[in-house]
């Protein structure tokens, strides 16, 4: 029986995890490409013959996605396998539509062949969207855990961007460790909160490797999700975080709602600047959609360090990069606290910006006048770095989960908004967690 060709469409994440536990060492199938979407500066690289097996000597190319018709001829494809994140259906059913009619079939994985099994105790905090909130449940459950004695190890999900060899396993535990492991500012944007908590986060690109290190040093794993896609691993109690202002995503994009149907508890997250009649049309999906999950309401109420940085200046307003982008949000807390605490103007970065945050721009025209903090490398810091000085404006209002001022050189006076998770009601984090005997 001849081998089935493969080419797996990712964006440097999923895809070289559903290669790890689905295709490497087997000898049923040939993975003869990846192509890769979302994430710059991409085209051209190799998933290297040192993590990919070996049955890949010479490793595996990586092509931009807009070459794949062509690919799926020239390489002779037998199926394509959707391996990324955070996309409506329509795009999904598209792409396939596409696959399909260049001769292939099309195939989406599902959890049970993907996830691997943890020897330790396992909790997972997944979204339906991008820029849900999962970042302060994630906190929330770890302090959670700590207090009821468990020593605690977040595994994040992958942002592969550089050596795929160096970034097998990861182990973040000092602020120091960010600079060594040469990270992007979205990395450091989901693993310094943890570090901040005096915590210990894993990534990489090896997800087994990975699990087994952080399992030497935990007595309670937690995945940390990425965009709205499943967790790689078995969850013991699965957390999925939902969004009311954006009501009804929760139904039509892939794979948030197949993370919401996998729920034990639905966060129903930012009630506090939600409109009532979205918070209930959440809810109801999520009932109709995940019947035995328990639903926790929770608000997000916001810390300004600096609020005179705002009030009555002309701010620049710079927000999470991905969530703007493919998460599609139209503001987030530093725009929130702009109107808050009685900014001016938020100016208009548009006709500052410079090469790859201008390119940003082009392929993303609906983020508008908000700048969202692209850092896919030492290049794109740079863009960043000299756009935001560039802005005319008073002041800048840093809406990311990190202290940009820290990483760049800002030559305005700065202030940082930061989001907690406040539950309300009698269903909790904690209740959910001690009925699943976590603790």
């Amino acid at each position: 029986m001849s081998q089935k060709r493969i080419l797996i469409m990712g964006a440097a994440g999923r895809d070289f995890h559903n290669f790890n536990v689905v295709y490497r060492d087997n000898e049923d199938y040939n993975v003869v490409a990846f192509t890769a979407t979302q994430i710059p500066n991409i085209d051209g690289r190799v998933y290297p013959a040192e993590l990919a097996g070996k049955l890949y000597p010479d490793g595996i190319k990586i092509y931009e996605e807009d070459k794949l018709v062509d690919l799926i001829k020239k390489l002779k494809v037998d199926e394509v396998v959707f391996s990324y994140s955070d996309v409506p259906f329509n795009y999904v059913m598209t792409k396939a539509s596409i696959v399909n009619a260049a001769g292939a079939s099309f195939k989406l994985l599902g959890a049970e062949e993907t996830q691997i099994k943890s020897s330790k105790p396992l909790v997972s905090v997944l979204a339906v969207r991008t820029g849900c909130g999962k970042s302060q449940t994630s906190r929330k459950i770890v302090r959670i855990l700590r207090d009821a004695g468990k020593k605690v190890v977040a595994i994040r999900h992958p942002m592969p961007y550089g050596d795929l060899e160096k970034q097998k396993v990861q182990r973040y535990a000092t602020l120091e460790d960010l600079k060594t492991h040469d990270c992007t500012i979205e990395e450091i944007e989901e693993y310094e909160p943890h570090i901040a908590l005096g915590g210990v986060i894993y990534a990489g690109v090896d997800y087994e490797a990975i699990l087994r290190e952080a399992e030497k040093e935990a007595d309670v794993i937690l995945w940390d999700g990425g965009n709205n896609d499943t967790s790689f691993y078995k969850s013991d109690v699965t957390f999925t975080v939902v969004d009311p202002h954006r009501p009804g995503h929760e139904l039509s994009y892939y794979p948030g709602n197949t993370s919401l149907r996998m729920a034990d508890a639905v966060v129903v997250n930012k009630i506090d600047s939600a409109d009532g009649d979205a918070i209930l049309k959440v809810i109801n999906n999520s009932k109709q959609v995940a019947p035995k999950a328990v639903i926790i309401e929770g608000a997000s109420p916001l810390i300004v360090d600096k609020p005179e940085v705002i009030d009555g200046k002309r701010v620049l307003v710079v927000e999470d990069g991905p969530t703007l982008t493919h998460g599609e949000m139209k503001y987030g807390a530093g725009t929130v606290a702009a109107q808050k605490m009685g900014a001016a103007e938020i100016v208009d970065p548009r006709p500052y910006t410079v090469k790859s945050i201008t390119d940003t721009y082009e392929k993303y025209p609906n983020i508008g006048i908000l700048l969202p903090a692209m850092g896919y490398g030492d290049q794109q810091m740079k863009d960043l770095e000299e756009t935001i000085n560039r802005v005319d404006c008073d002041s800048v209002v840093i809406g990311t989960p990190i202290d940009l001022g820290r990483i760049l050189k800002i030559n305005k006076p700065s202030t940082r908004v930061m989001y907690e998770l406040q539950e309300i009601g009698t269903n909790t984090l904690e209740k959910v967690l001690r009925n699943k005997g976590i603790i």
